[in-house]
């Protein structure tokens, strides 16, 4: 692993950090932030899956999480949103799909197979790598995203629900199986076979059996991309129909920026802190 830049904040470390992917075949790069807590031992670790078009760098430049991460003593680790680089599968002018646009899937289909596997990055080869480096408690972990990252967190908590004790989302794409901006994606990703998307859409894994204790979710009412991509009203009737809880915050004016995001972050960081 190679340290890439840190800086002191809020009383903490934020780094970015960059490593070679067995999973992805790549380099992949990653920010870590540290809490003045975590000097006197393991913290909580609340990872955040970022949006279409985005990386590591989005959140952790225009998040502003790291007052609230200090003040509740919890980790924050942000991966980029797919693999990268020279040799890798990407369609440059499709931002819907490929760079920025992994969508925490593993492909099955070629040629996006060998790189595109951001499902096990995230779930069990990041973890091992950031257990193994900086002072987590992997026994308090929380999941989060924004957007084409609300759906990877809710998907992988899902699918973990002993894993981890909390999950929300800042305009989750609700059902990626039906979205328009989603649907290509998945299907160059997985195949024509639509069984085999069910397992990376949050609304069909709820109707399947998959359970999680309760869902938090922030949604801007002027986003532009809240009727035709992120519906969450889907979710609300999926979470209904299996009884598990869900706060569905509709936020006034607000839109899908990280205007939008970081003026709830805080309430997030909060809401996970008191459960982790």
């Amino acid at each position: 692993m190679e340290t890439v830049s840190t800086n002191k904040s809020h009383g903490g470390l934020q780094g970015v950090y960059r490593h070679d992917s067995r999973e992805t075949k790549c380099p992949m790069t990653f920010s870590v932030f540290t809490p003045p807590q975590a000097e006197r031992g393991p913290v909580p670790v609340l990872w955040y899956l970022s949006g279409l078009t985005c990386s590591h760098a989005n959140v952790t430049e225009k998040g502003e999480f790291r007052a609230a991460a200090a003040r509740h003593g919890v980790i924050i680790v942000a991966p980029d949103t797919s693999p990268r680089g020279p040799g890798v599968p990407d369609e440059p002018d499709n931002w819907q799909f490929g760079s920025g646009a992994g969508f925490y899937v593993d492909a099955t289909q070629e040629p996006f197979a060998q790189n595109y596997r951001m499902y096990s990055y995230v779930t069990k080869e990041l973890p091992e790598l950031v257990a193994a480096n900086f002072p987590v408690d992997m026994d308090r972990q929380g999941i989060f995203g924004h957007s084409m990252g609300g759906h990877g967190a809710f998907t992988i908590a899902l699918k973990h629900p002993d894993r981890f004790k909390s999950c929300s989302a800042f305009a989750p794409i609700t059902q990626p199986s039906t979205a328009g901006w989603s649907r290509p994606a998945l299907e160059k990703y997985l195949g024509a076979d639509e069984q085999a998307w069910r397992p990376y859409d949050t609304t069909l894994l709820i109707a399947d059996g998959a359970r999680f204790k309760e869902f938090l979710v922030d949604q801007g009412s002027s986003d532009s991309f809240l009727q035709e991509g992120l519906r969450p009203w889907l979710l609300e009737e999926a979470c209904a129909k299996a009884g598990i809880p869900l706060a569905l915050n509709m936020r006034e004016g607000y839109d899908h920026s990280y205007y939008f995001i970081s003026t709830f972050m805080a309430e997030h960081i909060a809401w996970h802190a008191a459960r982790l």
